[in-house]
């Protein structure tokens, strides 16, 4: 990986006024790390670490940063962690992880496919099953991203970790046997046949009707109760006259 330049200066100012009033000026806040030196508060142009992050091709930045006025010479450090505004999407935060150019670091890096895969002509859908791997190597070794040729992979086969060349002086970490890409075949889309649907609506009918029924039934209750309520009136009546 090729370090990118980048001046930072010393910063004194910290708590959330003093650093708020740093971002207003056009500074971003930020700290790097290290075993060797001194954890060091510093500050950033903010047009310049913005146009850093925004035009690298991967997350994973290697710089070679000056600090403006310290005499101990620059310093090799990993973009460890970059907070947003998560409304606007400004950078409030940068942390840098100092680096030995001698010492093997690791670090994730995402897996990019080349090629079209021979399964996907076959009419396979192509899927990724890991999107990052873990990779140890020395700080220029480090690759940005791990590209990864597909267009020998089959309908139903599937690469696995172990099977990804590294590149030169680069070490893969992981479980050889875990699944990185697959060409899967498509998911085939369940449809109602014709008859099941006629069969459908043919029931639906017939709840419809039993439905009318039922609720014609109870009208003709009445009818008859009427009836039989009009029959006892005229009994009564007649028993009433024999008794005269």
């Amino acid at each position: 990986m090729k370090s990118v330049p980048l001046t930072a200066y010393a910063r004194s100012a910290t708590g959330r006024n003093a650093v708020n009033k740093l971002r207003t000026a056009g500074r971003v806040p930020t700290v790097i790390y290290g075993t060797k030196r001194a954890t060091q508060n510093l500050e950033l142009n903010s047009r310049e670490i913005d146009k850093l992050i925004s035009h690298s091709a991967s997350e994973n930045i290697l710089v070679d940063l000056e600090v403006d006025g310290d005499a101990a010479g620059k310093r090799l450090a990993l973009v460890q962690d970059v907070q947003h505004n998560p409304l606007t999407g400004a950078i409030l935060h940068v942390d840098f992880h100092e680096v030995d150019p001698n010492e093997k670091v690791t670090i994730s890096v995402p897996v990019e496919t080349l090629g079209t895969a021979q399964g996907v002509k076959d009419g396979g859908v192509l899927e990724h099953v890991l999107f990052k791997v873990r990779v140890r190597a020395l700080p220029a070794d480090l690759p940005m991203v791990l590209e990864v040729d597909v267009t020998s992979l089959g309908l139903n086969k599937v690469l696995h970790l172990g099977e990804i060349p590294a590149p030169a002086g680069v070490e893969i970490l992981g479980d050889k046997g875990a699944p990185v890409i697959s060409v899967a075949e498509p998911r085939a889309e369940t449809e109602e046949t014709p008859a099941a649907e006629g069969a459908a609506a043919t029931a639906e009918v017939e709840m419809i009707k039993e439905k009318k029924g039922e609720e014609g039934a109870a009208p003709a209750e009445g009818k008859d109760a009427k009836k039989g309520d009009k029959a006892a009136e005229k009994g009564g009546d007649k028993a009433k006259a024999e008794k005269k």
